[in-house]
């Protein structure tokens, strides 16, 4: 059989639609290549979501271009998200593409790139059907540490005025609660310590199957037929996080005290105007009964500033709301007029320029809040779950607690013990930076009794 090597662009959503398709050619008999270049087959999974990651992702395939043309006889494919929203106008300007599939190719990749190998015709782009993946399907984890996503659903009912995920991904599907349970079990089965529940919008989870299907109840039936140490929580609507779901999460100390909830602003106009159910005053009141229910918990969030329209001081009541509710972790974006939403249209568009200066002030006013907020974690013992040697230097290890989210939080760097990938080790904190932590394995007396 051809080689293939994949290359993975955009969200832990995207990474698990490759991680299908690394599944699928090596159950198929393909060989995985290291680099593009050793390899038969070039395959590209893309974001398109905002104008950023198509820059990115066109710049992506320009270089498997170049390498195609050093070597015609390779064959290179584009998947994702780029597809489903260019579709047949990639084709035309990128002649060079051998194939374009949109996004629900992943579980058919192999038989869909067989034409290019075999001899066959096969159109430029193939668009299949809407689809869900599920538990039957082959996977290769890719992620470091023992920690694995487990996508819940698909696509998106909310209609953001900014968003494009409804177009490329199409309207909400959830998997089944059996078949969700089922995946976990295999995924502990492999050795995964910490699951991260993913969807565009994880509160909405259910919503389109009816019988009361919801978070909580997956959530429970996860707990009961899978021991994983660890299940976090990410991306839930601040409006739909219940009171139900807080005192399980409390009650649950596998269910780890961590939640990501994107506010995307705090301005009551600005939310109406992006299409968002809430209002300062709501989040206000969601953070305090979070933190009420769940006094340790650490919260993450987004915002997204240069919004059209959005005044010097309609923004800097991001920066208000900020200092008062001292967020744990905190992303920023700046504002990208896409093509097709309905803020496309919006009056009052700021210049590049001026969105990055918002999104700089925000990230610098949050490091120097977060050089506070991490000072709570020093001389504490916390688990740790390790993902291995440290990316600054071979002399450390590298981990998170249950307070970090993989890939967008700090890490904890772990300067004395010797422990294993996929390890959860007490480790005493010694030291807070401006977003990680530092400290060493201890045991004995040392011990903490939630994982």
């Amino acid at each position: 059989m051809p080689s293939f090597n994949l290359i993975s662009l955009g969200c832990a959503k995207n990474l698990v639609d490759s991680e299908i398709m690394l599944g699928c050619l090596t159950a198929g008999g393909w060989d995985f290549a290291e680099s593009p270049e050793e390899s038969d087959l070039l395959l590209l999974n893309t974001c398109g979501f905002i104008e950023p990651a198509v820059e990115e992702a066109i710049e992506e395939i320009l270089e498997l271009v170049k390498i195609k043309a050093q070597f015609p006889e390779k064959k290179l494919v584009v998947v994702g998200c780029l597809v489903q929203r260019y579709r047949e106008k990639l084709a035309t300007s990128l002649p060079e593409v051998d194939l374009f599939i949109g996004t629900e190719g992943a579980a058919k990749i192999a038989d869909l790139v067989a034409p290019l190998f075999d001899g066959r015709e096969s159109p430029p782009v193939v668009l299949l059907e809407r689809m869900i993946m599920n538990s039957s399907l082959p996977r290769l984890i890719s992620t470091p540490g023992a920690r694995a996503w487990l996508k819940i659903t698909e696509g998106c009912d909310n209609r953001c005025a900014y968003c494009m995920i409804p177009s490329i991904r199409g309207n909400l599907r959830s998997r089944t609660v059996e078949d969700l349970v089922a995946e976990a079990q295999n995924l502990e089965r492999r050795g995964i310590k910490e699951l991260s529940l993913i969807a565009q919008d994880s509160t909405a989870y259910g919503n389109d199957l009816g019988q009361g299907t919801n978070l909580v109840q997956l959530v429970r039936e996860l707990l009961l037929h899978t021991s994983v140490p660890w299940l976090r929580l990410l991306y839930l609507y601040p409006s739909g996080i219940t009171d139900e779901l807080l005192e399980l999460i409390s009650a649950n100390p596998r269910v780890v005290p961590y939640l990501d909830i994107p506010f995307q602003h705090v301005n009551d106009r600005i939310l109406k105007n992006m299409n968002r159910r809430y209002g300062r005053n709501e989040l206000h009141l969601i953070l305090g009964k979070i933190r009420k229910e769940i006094p340790d918990i650490a919260i993450r969030t987004t915002f997204l500033v240069g919004f059209p329209g959005e005044t010097e001081k309609e923004f800097m009541e991001i920066e208000s709301f900020l200092r008062e509710e001292m967020i744990d972790h905190v992303g920023v974006f700046s504002y990208a007029n896409e093509e097709g939403c309905p803020s496309e249209k919006y009056d009052g568009q700021l210049s590049q320029d001026e969105k990055k200066r918002r999104c700089d002030h925000i990230l610098a006013l949050q490091a120097d809040l977060s050089r506070d907020i991490q000072q709570k974690y020093v001389g504490r013992v916390e688990p740790v779950l390790v993902e291995g040697v440290s990316r600054e230097t071979e002399l450390l290890l590298e981990g998170r607690t249950r307070y970090q989210a993989p890939e967008v939080d700090g890490c904890v760097y772990i300067n004395e013990g010797e422990a294993n990938a996929g390890d959860i080790v007490h480790v005493r904190i010694s030291s807070a930076q401006v977003y990680d932590l530092v400290g060493g394995i201890v045991g004995g007396d040392d011990t903490v009794s939630d994982f």
